[in-house]
């Protein structure tokens, strides 16, 4: 008997299995994939390494909550932690802006491109920065447009500041909730480029070293076939290969439509939570190119920052673009050049499709891309290039079973902003969702907090039913 299976070893699944493992729980995690980490995952290809998608993390401040969680956990002592400085810069025809590991160099850079908006801009980079946690309140009704409009004039920089949306989120800031990116921008932008030395493979293996420390349990190639539920409780999980498993608590660190409709069974569904799921819209997903090269070379871009072009200022157009599937008409990439090895790697947001498209497509957007970035920013780019390949939607999908290859669980919408029954079932109990399919977190250290605050609800629920060593303060 268990009291905690956690389906998923993804960051927010670790996390999670981690601190209840700490507080003294029996827990196991049990993993489809042969490695732990979900989209945090890194494999190697004839003596490359690539990150297979997050290329770094957020949130690792002195005060930052990435920072907390491995340093409650210690894991920062497994792991050493770089940070390029940059971390990001965006690139148009007419600008580049750089995202210093300063906020101030960072703020003064802006304000220096776009003095007409020299004071605004400092009240909106320090609103974007505010962690007041009446901040949700304030900006979970409305889109990060209707914040760039509330605080700046320049229409060439509302768009360079709408234009990282498209590549961490997947949308334009006429969609994106205003929280979310303001969120993207504090911990992805101003605190981001975090990287563990040797890949991003090392954070997800030091959490499953760790884990296994504080005596729980991860079980790798264990896809869950059902979870039980008698009585409108849970009293387990069904795995190909071990059958049934008891437990009181099962924590769902997977795709939520997979969660109620397949592990569940749509039957046992509250009828009115149903059909609101149905209704919900996934993230749009990425295509990303891994390229090898033979050694870093003069016109490479700064190793380890993330770079991000467009060619015009057009945000609408371009995300229809990505709706459609015109790549050419979409005009821009994310890019990073790694610090620790001769690779390279794009990315793109991309629309799900379907497995054959991807297969008749894969080779020419790849050439595309390449063929684009060689035009743009390094010239005689294919000449280095010894090792390439692409991940379509269909890859995601297939390594992490996620909705449709959604890169970052459900799109950041307002109305799709902590949905109740996203995080604990209401008619089910026992029975908790975490990571990005809760609507609460994104990017890897947005999923690692609400592991975090997962293993804080279960632990306080434990406390008053037995004696337990650890608390989360």
């Amino acid at each position: 008997m268990y009291d905690a299976i956690i389906i998923g070893a993804g960051i927010g699944g670790l996390v999670c299995g981690c601190y209840l493992a700490k507080a003294g729980m029996k827990v196991l995690i049990c993993e489809q994939h042969y490695k732990p980490g979900g989209y945090c995952t890194s494999f190697t290809r004839q003596g490359f390494t690539f990150d297979a998608a997050p290329h770094c993390f957020g949130s690792y401040r002195k005060d930052g909550m990435m920072r907390k969680i491995l340093q409650d956990l210690e894991v920062d002592k497994k792991l050493n932690i770089i940070r390029p400085d940059p971390s990001d810069i965006i690139m148009t025809p007419d600008y580049e802006v750089i995202f210093w590991n300063d906020f101030e160099r960072t703020t003064e850079g802006f304000q220096r491109m776009f003095p007409e908006d020299r004071t605004n801009i400092r009240n909106f980079f320090t609103l974007l920065m505010d962690t007041d946690p009446n901040s949700f309140s304030r900006m979970k009704n409305r889109t990060f447009k209707e914040l760039l409009d509330q605080y700046l004039t320049n229409v060439k920089l509302k768009s360079i500041l709408s234009f990282p949306f498209l590549g961490i989120g997947g949308l334009p800031s006429s969609m994106i909730s205003a929280f979310i990116g303001a969120k993207l921008f504090s911990e992805f932008l101003f605190d981001g480029g975090y990287y563990p030395e040797g890949g991003m493979q090392a954070l997800p293996d030091a959490l499953a070293e760790r884990l296994k420390e504080f005596g729980g349990e991860l079980r790798l190639s264990c896809p869950i076939k059902k979870i039980r539920v008698r009585e409108n409780r849970v009293t387990g999980v069904i795995s190909e290969k071990d059958g049934f498993m008891p437990s009181r608590y099962v924590i769902s660190n997977c795709d939520a439509r997979q969660t109620f409709f397949k592990l569940i069974g749509g039957r046992k569904v509250e009828r009115e939570f149903s059909q609101r799921l149905k209704k919900m819209v996934p993230s749009i997903s990425n295509f990303i190119v891994y390229m090898g090269i033979d050694g870093h070379f003069e016109t490479l871009p700064r190793p380890g920052t993330t770079l991000s072009f467009f060619r015009y200022y057009d945000i609408e157009k371009a995300y229809r673009s990505v709706l459609k599937g015109d790549f050419e008409g979409y005009g821009g990439y994310m890019l990073r050049a790694s610090r620790d090895t001769p690779v390279i790697i794009a990315i793109i947001p991309v629309p799900f499709k379907n497995k054959t498209y991807w297969k008749d497509h894969k080779q020419r957007l790849s050439e595309y891309l390449i063929e684009r970035i060689e035009r743009d920013l390094i010239p005689n780019l294919t000449a280095h290039i010894v090792y390439k390949d692409a991940s379509t939607p269909s890859t995601l999908n297939r390594y992490t079973l996620n909705y449709k290859g959604a890169s970052f669980g459900w799109a950041g919408i307002p109305s799709q902003l902590a949905v109740p029954g996203l995080r604990k079932c209401s008619y089910t109990e026992g029975l908790y969702l975490t990571g990005h399919w809760t609507t609460l977190g994104v990017g890897i250290s947005g999923v690692a907090y609400v592991g975090y605050d997962t293993a804080k609800i279960l632990i306080r629920r434990e406390v008053n039913r037995q004696n337990i060593s650890f608390l989360i303060k």
